[in-house]
């Protein structure tokens, strides 16, 4: 299976990031991609930078809506996978939200991000409803995905949850910035997550120079043995392709050992 990571800029101009996104999808399926991810907020500015003073409701789309529909008819007539994550309005509230579009152009279903954070330039509690969805993994047609949205990837009971699930691939649309983390831990802590959970995982970053925040790009794709098997460049928008063979998740570490020598029954009320 061959997988594309889309790290692109993002303007104002919601239908020209869209354009560019669909475009680069096209350019991926051209080159042989099987299934498509994009970056957490890829169509717009990153609205948590700044504190949302009065309702936001009105730059968020509901699912299925316009951004949706744009890649459902472009994933049917490709034949492609994709995986996108945006800003959604559903039932009153608003979410950081990836759906799962299959290669018929049927959306498989909807992950929210279920941790939000809030910080300096990161005021998603602002804009983000916790998500009420879970931590679901995908029958897609190259293979069983999950999605871990950002900050939902700094927990490892998150992590093993799609892992126990079956998934194969996890994408982590991400919103990353220059030297956020000292000596490249958060790519080590994404190989750990791999090996620990025996899966791939695609971590597809933003890229640009926003208003208060630059976003470093740096994607990168880990295999079930923790290592980095494909990495984008720093600072600049480009098509990251990556092959994988999913059958290396059936003879991995985490599932010929680390699941079957799990005590759940021992340490199981310590994560609630």
């Amino acid at each position: 299976m061959k997988v594309a990571l889309i790290q692109q800029t993002a303007s104002t101009d919601r239908k020209a990031n869209l354009a560019t996104g669909l475009a680069s999808f096209e350019k991926a399926a051209e080159s042989g991609a099987d299934l498509v991810c994009f970056a957490e907020l890829a169509f717009d500015p990153f609205f948590p930078q700044d504190r949302a003073k009065v309702d936001v409701s009105h730059l968020a789309e509901p699912i299925p809506g316009p951004m949706t529909d744009a890649f459902v008819s472009k994933a049917a007539e490709l034949g492609v996978v994709v995986v996108l994550n945006m800003f959604e309005r559903g039932g009153g509230h608003t979410y950081d939200t990836s759906p799962v579009i299959d290669a018929d152009g049927k959306i498989l279903g909807k992950t929210r991000m279920v941790h939000i954070p809030d910080y300096a330039c990161f005021h998603e509690q602002d804009y983000y409803t916790p998500g009420d969805t879970g931590a679901p993994v995908y029958e897609t047609a190259v293979g069983r995905v999950g999605v871990a949205i950002c900050y939902d990837r700094h927990y490892p009971e998150y992590m093993r949850a799609l892992s126990l699930a079956g998934a194969e691939l996890v994408v982590v649309p991400q919103a990353g910035v220059v030297d956020e983390w000292p000596d490249d831990l958060f790519e080590a802590e994404m190989r750990v997550a791999a090996f620990q959970n025996g899966y791939f995982i695609a971590l597809c970053n933003r890229v640009g120079l926003e208003p208060k925040l630059e976003f470093s790009g740096e994607s990168f794709v880990c295999n079930p043995e923790g290592g980095v098997v494909a990495r984008a460049g720093k600072g600049i928008a480009e098509v990251l392709m990556c092959d994988l063979d999913l059958s290396q998740t059936k003879v991995s570490h985490a599932r010929k050992l680390f699941h079957a020598n799990r005590r759940p029954d021992l340490y199981g009320e310590w994560l609630t």
